[in-house]
């Protein structure tokens, strides 16, 4: 069931908002906990009911692990040993299922064998509720965490607007929201918000997106080969699309929370304005880089060491992330060339060098926008013939699509120019032309489902 989708606009959304409030307007609090669980379950299955055994037995195996983390205590080994046994049962769950085949592969190929692969279908959001379990496991252990119960564990897990694909919630942010009354009594002014966030954001996929994904898929997956033209196109159409693609999905995953009182955190906040790498980072996925930085980057020592085992930590730190968004080897090369460029950024500053900000936007962007054709590209050769068309002027001019530069240029001009979602919302949500602009984009966008079919996400893939 997609977002984008009228089932999930006209069917599952209200009838899940007005029977979880009807349960709350009688009292019967724990009823609706229950109710929300088992609706966001219901969405999770609607892909495939084959998976639901096992984010439901990785939910109950973790918070059983985490509640015992957080009590004080003697066990028969010590809650290091116990932390280090949640942790890697549930990196085994994730490597299984999404990098088995990866291995399998690799291993044929340096040894020259012929180890049958697995096949196996990724199941459903499991990087992403994967990476929260971890993190409330880590949490638990430090007695950060609370004694929840099991309803607003699940809750915190399972809520069904950032489950698919974020935002990556901490438990802090999520389990006592579940527990305030006063969330649990319809909120209008949340309601109008949540609504104008989600129609931003369908029309972002739905228009925005989808639109460059068809030129991304052209130069990328189609053509043979690539004019200058036609490969600047390509790169900037996916660096575009993606773009659209997960900050629409985000921006519908807040809204539809939104509805039910619930506040995701912000995801992207204008991450194409970066001035530097670390400046993008601090702006794009911004719950995934938090994640990397509190549970990966700062336990490795993060910049308490030596410039030495700093410059490390980064470079591993960034790997991970690129191999946590897929089994290849071109996304442990984004990965690499992120880790890279922040040790550059890195002896830069030591150096106190300075830039100016115009020419360290100009950089910061084509960097961005060369990193993601290998996070694109499905096989090395897609990259390469991206990028040699991208290096080599000839004759293009007679080839450009006016039509398509003119778009490039107007979404560029809108993704630097204006204000995140969220923000943009909550300043203007009471403008009578706010309220035009936002219902006119929300038709246009039921129109284009209408017309074509409902496309996935791609962080899906991830």
């Amino acid at each position: 069931m997609l977002f984008n989708s009228y089932i999930f606009i006209f069917a599952f959304l209200p009838i899940t908002f007005f029977i979880y409030f009807y349960l709350n307007s009688k009292r019967l609090t724990e009823a609706s906990k229950g109710f929300l669980v088992f609706a966001s379950l219901f969405f999770y299955s609607w892909w495939n009911i084959v998976y639901l055994p096992i984010i439901l037995l990785s939910m109950l195996f973790n918070y059983l692990i985490g509640v015992s983390l957080s009590k004080d205590k003697e066990y028969i080994v010590s809650k290091r040993v116990f932390l280090i046994f949640g942790v890697t049962a549930n990196i085994i769950l994730l490597g299984y299922f999404k990098y088995a085949d990866f291995l399998i592969n690799n291993v044929n190929f340096v040894i020259g064998s012929h180890i049958p692969l697995l096949h196996l279908a990724l199941p459903l959001a499991i990087s992403f509720f994967t990476f929260q379990q971890i993190a409330y496991l880590v949490d638990s252990y430090r007695g950060e965490t609370k004694e929840y119960n099991f309803l607003n564990y699940a809750n915190f897990l399972t809520f069904f607007p950032q489950l698919i694909a974020g935002p990556i919630v901490h438990h802090t942010e999520m389990m006592p929201q579940f527990a305030q009354n006063r969330n649990k009594v319809k909120n209008y002014k949340n309601i109008v918000i949540g609504l104008f966030i989600f129609s931003i954001g369908l029309f972002k996929k739905v228009i925005i997106a989808d639109t460059f994904a068809t030129w991304a898929k052209e130069g990328f997956d189609i053509a043979e080969n690539l004019n200058f033209f036609d490969a600047w196109v390509t790169s900037l159409s996916y660096t575009f699309q993606l773009y659209f693609d997960f900050s629409g999905y985000t921006d519908m995953a807040i809204g539809a929370a939104l509805l039910f009182n619930i506040k995701l955190p912000i995801n992207f906040n204008s991450p194409y304005k970066a001035i530097s790498i670390q400046d993008f980072w601090r702006r794009w996925h911004m719950t995934l880089s938090r994640f990397l930085r509190d549970y990966i980057y700062i336990p490795l020592g993060g910049n308490r060491k030596s410039n030495f085992r700093t410059y490390n930590n980064l470079m591993a730190t960034f790997i991970i992330g690129g191999i946590w968004h897929g089994a290849g080897w071109t996304f442990v090369f984004w990965g690499f060339l992120h880790g890279m460029a922040m040790v550059f950024q890195r002896i830069w500053q030591q150096l106190g060098l300075k830039m100016n900000h115009l020419l360290a936007w100009f950089l910061t962007f084509n960097f961005i926008n060369i990193t993601w054709v290998f996070f694109r590209a499905k096989e090395w050769d897609d990259a390469i013939k991206v990028l040699k068309g991208m290096m080599i002027p000839v004759s293009f001019i007679a080839d450009v699509d006016i039509i398509k530069v003119f778009i490039i240029i107007v979404v560029l001009y809108l993704v630097l120019a204006f204000d995140n979602t969220v923000n943009f919302v909550y300043k203007n949500y009471k403008n009578i032309k706010t309220i035009i602009f936002i219902s006119l984009l929300f038709f246009i966008s039921l129109m284009n489902i209408v017309l074509e079919k409902s496309s996935e996400f791609l962080y899906f893939n991830f």
